[in-house]
């Protein structure tokens, strides 16, 4: 089937066949060679004095990689054992570059060839081997670059000292090798190499204004990358010995790793059919920032030239680390519960990573992306295998860190899902709360969480039904530092509890949608009853610690005395203030009643706690000093609980502004007995005896009344 004819009216206007040298071709099409021709922000890090400086700069890719050419011909030379040093002037108006090596020049008669035409140069023959039988290395491998340079110049200056002819010879390239001038061929004193003074074309580059901090930058790169190569910037110097591990240490000396480094050397044949060696020098340093929560960032070079948009190499690092450091936490995290993803490992890394080897391969002339090579994924392969162990050996912390992370972000998504159910919850009726009947003013309303059902009956005579409401525990509340989100929101007092407030796991407080503005936890004066305050507070502060600096969480202790006189009656609440209490007062006391519990106090006594303005209150003078204590009495390590016990000093999370009351005789003796035991056994007293000690010690108090007296009366 033919194609349709098109009618066409008149003679149709044909395009315009030209044809364009190369340097009109290079100069109009500069992106073709260099790149991007126009200012583009570029991710990246500049060099301080002792440090990186991580930051987005202002990046000029073409006129970057214009003057990077004429370096990379140096460090071509450095890897053929011909320059020892490479010096860089950058003159005050910044437009002109002067770049000099000391290595063994060319023939002085191939200068116009190697400067104006493309296509030329000595790293076409991929295939041949130094002396050593290995293939060459090198950053050149077009015959491009350096033309490029000279071709975009209005100024292209070069003095070649050829080592092997003892002749040296000026060539001057003008308006881009528009015009030439040689100087004549001459025998030279000093040392060998060739020396490029430059300055860029405002034509092609629209600005030729040099940016001398990215200069440097590139300076000390290549200095980092070549250990032993001397580098001098203006009237700097740049020499490193351990190259690409000192650029570790310089973002942070205390947490660079060493990987290691690796010489990977293969066979292959050429198209000869004749047998050749390859090496690939690979080399992997990290750094560990434990805090960070910014994801890895990847410092890292080719042949000595910053691979910005990472490639094949980056991909087999960062694949291989993860999969060694999931296969060697498999059992912790087993163990947990939990799974780890990528970004737990590589949160807060940056790796730095240096290869050298024959003939890599990039997807443009910009080298910016390295494409995949079979011989360096088994160098890299060999070094990170033979290399990890030893880290992971050095670094359990960063392996504790990563398992911390996975738990995290399970609880984050358990406290997320926790949040939905919760918003349902907070709708339900709640049939034990005995809820106050104040409808419009809820901040006036305070809610008592109360030790068993017997002391809601004293509590409903007693309270002020307006704006005092009660719910009752059945027993001991669930510890929430050894159960699951799922645990927590399937037990019912705490449903009940986060329904009556208003409070919804996984989101922080909202003042105005709460229905009670203060909690006052109400027990037992006895240890269980202590035990009963530090889990409710272990509850509260696990996932509400804002109530705590609020001031909205309180405790209310119960009398544990009620001693009757002629006149009046005291409530005590402990045996130490009885002795105190008779010791001190002459009135004649009738009867001294012992409340066992909240249920066996008279209505009087409910009367004197719930007619208080003010509860303690329970405020942590250190956050992170509160959550290391709560873990300490309801962790999973009993150890740690013993150690607090035999540790008479160890130091409060919260001290009390309420009247100072010396602990009781029994408890020291109490806490010898119970470490003298087996952990089992004495693990559930253990618990009990620091609920108590903690609960006298976490608590502080604004309550100006109580503060002056340790004994209260009936009025």
């Amino acid at each position: 089937m033919e194609l349709q004819k098109v009618k066409r009216k008149g003679k149709a206007k044909e395009a315009v066949i030209e044809k364009k040298d190369q340097r009109w071709h290079c100069r109009n099409r500069i992106t073709l060679v260099f790149g991007s021709n126009d200012i583009e922000e570029l991710d990246t890090y500049l060099y301080g004095d002792h440090h990186l400086d991580f930051k987005t700069v202002q990046f000029h890719q073409a006129k970057s990689k214009a003057i990077e050419e004429i370096l990379d011909n140096c460090i071509d030379e450095f890897y053929r054992g011909h320059v020892t040093e490479v010096r860089t002037t950058l003159s005050d108006d910044k437009e002109t570059i002067i770049i000099e090596d000391n290595g063994i020049g060319f023939p002085v008669n191939k200068a116009k060839e190697v400067y104006s035409e493309f296509r030329t140069g000595s790293k076409f023959r991929d295939e041949e081997v130094d002396e050593k039988g290995f293939l060459h290395r090198t950053l050149g491998q077009n015959g491009l670059g350096a033309a490029a340079t000279c071709l975009t110049s209005d100024l292209f200056k070069v003095r070649i000292r050829h080592y092997n002819s003892k002749k040296e010879q000026t060539w001057t390239f003008k308006d881009g090798a528009l015009k030439t001038t040689k100087s004549a061929a001459k025998k030279f004193k000093g040392h060998s190499g060739v020396r490029v003074e430059f300055k860029l074309s405002k034509e092609v580059y629209k600005n030729n204004i040099v940016d001398e901090e990215l200069l440097r930058k590139r300076i000390i790169d290549l200095a980092y990358n070549n250990p032993g190569l001397t580098f001098y910037f203006n009237d700097e110097k740049y020499l490193y010995k351990k190259g690409l591990f000192e650029l570790a240490e310089r973002i942070d000396e205390g947490h660079a790793f060493d990987i290691g480094q690796s010489a990977f050397v293969y066979e292959s044949v050429n198209s000869k059919k004749k047998k050749v060696k390859g090496k690939i020098d690979v080399s992997v340093s990290l750094t560990v920032h434990g805090a960070s929560e910014e994801r890895e960032r990847f410092i890292s070079f080719v042949n000595s030239t910053p691979t910005f948009d990472g490639g094949f190499h980056h991909d087999r690092v960062r694949r291989i680390f993860i999969n060694i450091i999931k296969e060697k936490l498999e059992r912790a995290a087993k163990k947990e519960k939990v799974s780890i993803n990528d970004n737990d490992v590589l949160m807060g890394l940056t790796f730095i990573v240096g290869i050298t080897m024959p003939n890599p391969r990039f997807e443009s002339q910009t080298k910016r992306k390295l494409v995949r090579d079979n011989n360096l994924e088994k160098a890299i392969e060999e070094l990170m295998s033979n290399q990890m162990p030893k880290f992971l050996r050095k670094n359990k912390e960063y392996l504790d860190l990563i398992i911390d992370r996975a738990k995290s972000r399970l609880k984050y998504q358990m406290l997320k899902d926790a949040a939905k159910k919760g918003k349902k919850q907070k709708k339900q009726r709640v049939e034990k709360l005995l809820d106050a009947n104040e409808r419009k003013n809820r901040d006036r309303c305070t809610l008592f969480i109360c030790e068993g059902d017997s002391a809601i009956g004293g509590l409903r005579s007693a309270r002020d039904k307006l704006t005092q409401g009660g719910i009752a525990l059945k027993g001991k509340p669930m510890n929430v530092a050894q159960a699951s989100i799922k645990d927590i929101l399937n037990n019912q007092e705490f449903s009940d509890i986060m329904a009556s407030i208003g409070l919804v796991i996984g989101q922080p407080i909202e003042e105005s949608s709460l229905r009670y503005s203060k909690v006052v936890f109400l027990a037992d004066s006895d240890v269980d009853g202590g035990h009963i305050n530090t889990l409710l507070t272990n509850f509260f502060y696990t996932f509400w610690p804002e109530m705590f600096e609020e001031e909205m969480i309180c405790l209310a202790k119960a009398p544990l005395f009620e001693v009757v006189t002629k006149d009046e009656t005291f409530y005590v609440e402990s045996d130490r203030e009885l002795e105190a209490f008779k010791s001190k007062n002459s009135t004649k006391i009738k009867e001294i009643h012992r409340n066992k519990g909240l249920g066996e106090m008279s209505p009087q006594a409910w009367k004197y706690i719930m007619g208080r303005e003010t509860y303690t209150k329970i405020i942590p003078d250190d956050i992170n000093h509160a959550k290391e204590m709560l873990n300490i009495c309801f962790g999973k390590d009993t150890s740690l609980r013993k150690e607090l016990l035999l540790d008479e000093k160890s130091s409060t999370v919260v001290k009390t502004r309420t009247s100072k009351k010396s602990a009781p005789k029994s408890e020291g003796k109490s806490a010898k007995k119970a470490t003298k035991k087996s952990s089992k056994k004495a693990t559930k007293k253990t618990t009990k005896k620091v609920a108590k000690k903690v609960a006298k010690k976490v608590t502080k108090s604004k309550a100006k009344k109580t503060a002056k007296k340790k004994v209260s009366p009936k009025k």
